[in-house]
């Protein structure tokens, strides 16, 4: 016999090139670097991580499920924005976000500075205490994609419990 579980854990993995032209949005801060992130939304790697994260902690599929890039509604569209849509598809399921947990992988820029900035940017649109969010920077040490500093990757854990009376 099988018992639900108040709690559920999801993970989520993005990943961007940079690009010329476009602006730095990380965490929903704009971060001075001469590239931005090549996507079809604002390519903010963490929001989605994120996102991604949430969405399979609540079996509700993935990012690219509900925000297409083959619809033109999300061109440039904030990240922040998204992760809004998503703590209220998640609320509609009867769940509720316990924290998060992030890691930016790139050579640069340096995160550290903008960490505290982000942490207050991606918990208003999902209802959360800062508290609740980790975000943590390393490198890869100059190996692959990002340490040759042609991207950057971000992954992201989510722990979601069910909200009392609502199912």
């Amino acid at each position: 016999m099988q018992a639900e579980s108040p709690f559920r854990v999801g993970q989520g993995f993005d990943v961007h090139r940079f690009a010329e032209g476009r602006r730095l949005i990380i965490g929903g801060v704009q971060i001075e670097h001469p590239l931005g992130l090549e996507g079809h939304s604002d390519a903010d790697v963490l929001a989605h991580a994120i996102g991604d994260a949430l969405l399979g902690a609540a079996n509700l599929g993935d990012l690219g499920a509900h925000f297409p890039d083959t619809d033109v509604k999300y061109k440039d569209a904030s990240s922040l924005d998204l992760l809004q849509s998503i703590s209220n598809l998640l609320e509609k399921s009867g769940w509720g976000i316990v924290n998060l947990d992030a890691m930016l992988i790139a050579q640069a820029p340096r995160f550290a500075p903008h960490i505290p900035q982000m942490k207050i940017a991606l918990s208003r649109p999902l209802g959360l205490d800062p508290g609740r969010v980790s975000i943590k920077a390393t490198t890869s040490e100059r190996l692959g994609f990002t340490g040759r500093g042609e991207g950057i990757a971000a992954m992201a854990v989510a722990m979601i419990a069910r909200i009392s009376g609502v199912s």
